[in-house]
C-alpha cells in the first residue's frame, strides 16, 4: 500500500507484542524510494516509562525487565526530523537539523523492516528496533552508536526483542559504503527540508493509535509473535 501525501499516521515501536513508543508523523512522498515521513517539534507520542518515570535506557536491562512499565505521554522534543524508510530494508535513514535550522546530520536506525496497515481512519506502520544505529556526520564520517545496549540485553534472550544480532550488524555494514560514497540518500537530497506550512502538528494521538501490532504476511524466519 501506499500512503498520500500529507496524511498523519502513527509510527510504532514494538518490544515482541509490548507497544514501546508510538509517534504521531506526516507523509512528506511515498514512491519507489520509499516512505518519507516529518515529526513536527511538538508533536505527541507515548513511550513506555517504569513507574519511577525512568526509560529503559535510564536503568540496566537487568532492572528493567523486573519492572511494569506504562505507556507516558509526551512531546517530540528538539527540531523536527525527517525519516526514510527504504522498501524491505531492515533499516531507516533520519535526518536531523540543529536549533537553527541548519542540517546537522544523518542517523541509520537499525531495525526490522517495517509493517505498513491502514484502518481507513488512521494508518501506520510497525517497527522492531533493534538498538544498533550508526551516527554519520555532514561530512560523511560515521561511528556506530548504542553498541552497548544490543550487548548488554543479548545476555537475557527471554526477554529482548533482537532475534539475530549478526544480522543486525550485517544491515549495518551494507549501508557503510554508500554512506562512504555519498550514494542516496547520503547525497544531500532533502538535507534542505522544510515543511509545508499548513501542516498543523497534532493536538493529540488520533484514535486507534494502541490497535495490536501489525505482522507481515510472509514471516521473516525465526520471527515469532511472542
Amino acid at each position: 500500500m501506499r500512503f498520500t501525501p500529507g496524511r498523519v499516521v502513527v509510527h510504532r515501536h514494538f518490544q515482541r507484542d509490548r507497544l514501546a513508543w508510538v509517534r504521531v508523523m506526516r507523509v512528506v512522498s511515498d514512491d519507489d524510494r520509499g516512505l518519507l515521513l516529518w515529526i513536527a517539534p511538538g508533536s505527541p507520542t507515548r513511550s513506555l516509562r517504569a513507574d519511577d518515570g525512568r526509560t529503559l535506557r535510564s536503568m540496566p536491562f537487568a532492572e528493567w525487565i523486573t519492572r511494569r512499565p506504562v505507556l507516558a505521554a509526551g512531546n517530540w522534543e528538539g527540531p523536527g526530523i525527517l525519516k526514510l524508510i527504504r522498501p524491505g530494508a531492515a533499516h531507516s535513514v533520519w535526518w536531523f537539523w540543529d536549533d537553527a535550522g541548519a542540517f546537522a546530520g544523518w542517523y541509520v536506525n537499525l531495525e526490522e523492516p517495517a509493517v505498513r496497515w491502514d484502518d481507513g481512519d488512521l494508518a501506520g506502520l510497525d517497527i522492531v528496533d533493534q538498538d544498533l544505529d550508526i551516527c554519520v556526520e555532514p561530512n560523511r564520517s560515521w561511528l556506530w552508536k548504542d553498541e552497548h545496549e544490543l550487548t548488554e540485553r543479548l545476555r537475557f534472550p527471554d526477554h529482548y526483542w533482537v532475534r539475530d544480532a549478526d544480522a543486525v550488524w550485517a544491515e549495518g555494514r551494507r549501508v557503510i559504503p554508500d554512506i562512504e560514497a555519498g550514494l542516496f540518500p547520503f547525497d544531500g537530497t532533502w538535507c534542505d527540508f522544510e515543511p509545508q506550512p499548513a501542516w498543523l502538528t497534532p493536538p493529540a494521538l488520533p484514535a486507534g493509535w494502541d490497535r495490536a501490532r501489525a505482522y507481515p504476511d510472509v514471516r521473516i524466519p525465526g520471527m515469532s509473535e511472542n
